[in-house]
């Protein structure tokens, strides 16, 4: 076993969407925060190309990254292979340590919608255009997954 695959979080969640992404789909992720979190990210992606050093990352449409200790909700895309800049304006935090949750991540035809256990968290205007390409959805941080759908 090498050393990147020995340090992988058992609570790293790689699925497929399949047909990729469209107008009205929403993608689910539950879980229950660590009891001493520092942050946990949500990424909906294209798939990486090739394999081992060969592999190229695909574009990713949505990046959301949750910062615990600053209670933070950072959001941003990368487009050939360059970030944008991050959006971090948030009306509250909804995640705490020990605690569930249930994230929405709504597709709309102009932006992504963000709700968090019902309440609106936050939208992502899209900046990938082509969102049937965005067919990979990663969760990883310190929290357990019960459910992603």
């Amino acid at each position: 076993m090498s050393e990147k695959e020995n340090n992988r979080n058992e609570e790293d969640y790689v699925g497929e969407i399949k047909g990729g992404l469209r107008p009205t789909m929403r993608l689910i992720v539950m879980g229950i925060v660590h009891k001493q979190p520092k942050s946990m990210v949500v990424i909906v992606s294209c798939q990486s190309k090739g394999e081992g050093d060969e592999e190229i990352e695909g574009d990713v449409g949505l990046e959301l990254k949750v910062n615990f200790p600053e209670k933070a909700v950072l959001r941003n895309a990368r487009l050939s292979g360059k970030w944008g800049s991050s959006e971090t304006a948030l009306s509250f935090f909804p995640f705490a340590p020990g605690e569930a949750f249930k994230m929405e991540i709504v597709c709309e035809h102009q932006q992504f919608r963000i709700l968090v256990d019902g309440q609106p968290l936050c939208g992502f205007a899209h900046r990938q255009t082509q969102l049937a390409s965005l067919n990979a959805l990663r969760v990883h941080g310190d929290l357990q997954l019960t459910k992603v759908a």
